[in-house]
């Protein structure tokens, strides 16, 4: 049951876009850890810098996209910048069309 939850929040999160790259949060690989206990929801995310304009915005719209979840009570959102972002946490085809490298 909790995979499937954390599975539908997941795809919830697809709705919430990077104004930046154009591309959502879960393939630009900002989303670190997904934990539901008893329906309350704790979201670990990051954004490509601690600097980035966007890290208000993609906060509130990932609390926002996974409150809409059945079977979710409550959201909490944490920014973290550790582990930094890096290119090579985005799936590939959303890496190859921004135009990043391989990184190896």
């Amino acid at each position: 049951m909790t995979d499937r939850l954390v599975d539908d929040i997941r795809g919830a999160l697809r709705v919430v876009i990077d104004p930046e790259l154009g591309e959502n949060i879960v393939d630009l690989g900002f989303i670190y850890d997904i934990a539901v206990a008893d329906g309350a929801v704790r979201i670990t995310m990051t954004a490509t810098t601690p600097g980035c304009p966007a890290t208000s915005f993609l906060k509130e719209g990932a609390q926002a996209a996974a409150s809409t979840v059945a079977g979710v009570a409550s959201v909490d959102v944490t920014m973290t910048f550790e582990p930094a972002w890096t290119p090579d946490l985005m799936k590939a085809g959303v890496r190859a069309s921004l135009g990043f490298a391989a990184v190896n």
